[in-house]
């Protein structure tokens, strides 16, 4: 009998829904094994009955959830919990769902301040007043992480996840393995450029600035990028974001780690260790533009990005 699976997105782009399909020719061995009764990406299964004159939110029971985006109102906050009520499993896929990802960058301002940039201070936009249609679902006071309202049983981090590790992931399931996770070794442990332990010093460079290379030579002929004075996460960032190639993905293409997968273990503060990895190579980290934010990119959520009190006048 095939395990029934409901998954679903939250705050997201559906990035981590094409990595599902992008799982290729490994998705044909699990597929048969599994029954997906609810994906809203892909299945036209409606919350509030196919007529939508239902009353209560309908998600059906399965083994297993999945789970894209974090929470940023209450009808997402609602969805989960009915979500978490209805399965035996559930999966957290990819950094928004894992971490709070980019929009939980919002989370270092009160949410009337982004309304009154989005609403009335925006450029592109007639300004208006906040929505008040009752049909529009209020925010939550942060935008969360989906283990910041629910239990999680696995958390596949990247923006986008692997296929590798989903496909992965799904197969402990089956196989009746309950836990799952990635080895706690950072992108620097899987990367083949040249390390010197040192740089030229000074303020760490803005991307105006080409970085050194010869696209013609591998990348083991290439130098670390924080070394040629830029900001690359791979210090403090989780590794597997190839998949099980290995080489980062971002350093395959000669740019550097944004820190999309995550910390390398759960509790870690990946911006006092990155501000210790730049020093420790003579570059200045308070001379990085916006460092709260580019250092956090895709882990605002958790409390890791907060409101900052106001400094007293001086």
């Amino acid at each position: 009998m095939a395990v029934k699976v409901v998954e679903d997105w939250l705050n997201a782009c559906s990035g981590c829904e094409i990595s599902i399909l992008n799982i290729g020719d490994a998705l044909l061995g699990i597929l048969p094994q599994l029954e997906f009764v609810h994906m809203t990406a892909l299945i036209d299964h409606k919350f509030f009955g196919q007529l939508g004159d239902g009353t209560a939110m309908d998600i059906p029971e399965a083994v297993v959830g999945i789970v894209s985006g974090g929470v940023r109102n209450e009808e997402m906050k609602h969805e989960l919990e009915e979500i978490r009520k209805k399965v035996k499993f559930l999966i957290s896929l990819g950094s928004c769902a894992c971490y709070g990802g980019v929009p939980a960058q919002a989370n270092m301002f009160k949410n009337e301040e982004t309304f009154e940039k989005v609403f009335r201070q925006s450029v592109t936009t007639e300004p208006a007043p906040d929505p008040k249609d009752p049909n529009v679902p209020p925010w939550t006071s942060t935008c969360m992480a989906v283990d910041e309202v629910v239990k999680v049983d696995i958390a596949i981090p990247g923006c986008p996840p692997h296929p590798d590790w989903i496909a992965e992931a799904i197969t402990a399931l089956l196989e009746g393995k309950t836990a799952w996770s990635l080895p706690e070794r950072s992108v620097c442990d899987t990367c083949p450029v040249i390390r010197e332990q040192k740089s030229g010093g000074g303020p760490v460079k803005r991307w105006l600035q080409n970085m050194e290379f010869n696209p013609e030579e591998g990348l083991e002929k290439m130098r670390c990028i924080n070394e040629q004075g830029f900001l690359c996460m791979g210090p403090v960032t989780l590794a597997g974001c190839a998949g099980k190639t290995g080489v980062p993905r971002c350093i395959q293409a000669r740019t550097p780690c944004r820190g999309c997968f995550g910390p390398i273990r759960k509790g870690a503060r990946p911006m006092v260790e990155m501000m210790g990895a730049l020093t420790s190579v003579g570059l200045d980290p308070k001379s990085l533009v916006d460092r709260r934010a580019m250092m956090n990119r895709y882990i605002g959520g958790h409390g890791v990005l907060t409101v900052l009190p106001a400094r007293p006048a001086r």
